[in-house]
């Protein structure tokens, strides 16, 4: 069976946090959903109560920590609190898939080992959903 055909490759990536593209200080940009399934067996051999919940998304992001002027860090630092908008594409050209959401933005790590280039991780909570679409 030959292999499917349109799958993504994370590679020449695009994202902007309000208008700012910062792909280039990025190594991770990921939405991770979260859907709570509640499940009770009953007392019968097949008895099962299921409800799924409604999906809760964050974003997690890992890069370079820049804290100079346009650098990510110090921006979702200096943002702290207030929501701002994400658009994801993790393949630049039009028909590609995009995803756009509101982030809580909050601060990130400061500082790291001697000698390295000094990154940044952090999860961000989504406000709201998720929106798909394709790039044009």
């Amino acid at each position: 069976m030959p292999a499917p055909a349109n799958y993504i490759v994370m590679r020449n990536a695009t994202i902007t946090i309000d208008d700012v593209e910062y792909a280039n200080q990025l190594t991770k940009a990921r939405l991770v959903p979260d859907t709570p399934i509640q499940t009770m067996r009953t007392l019968v051999p097949d008895g099962v109560i299921q409800d799924v919940d409604s999906t809760i998304w964050t974003l997690e992001l890992a890069g370079a920590s820049i804290w100079a002027t346009g650098g990510l860090a110090k921006a979702l630092t200096d943002a702290e609190g207030d929501t701002v908008e994400v658009v994801l594409q993790p393949k630049v050209g039009t028909g590609q898939p995009t995803a756009t959401f509101n982030i809580v933005a909050m601060p990130v790590t400061f500082g790291g080992e001697q000698g390295q280039i000094i990154p940044f991780e952090a999860t961000f909570p989504v406000v709201g959903g998720v929106t798909f679409g394709t790039s044009s």
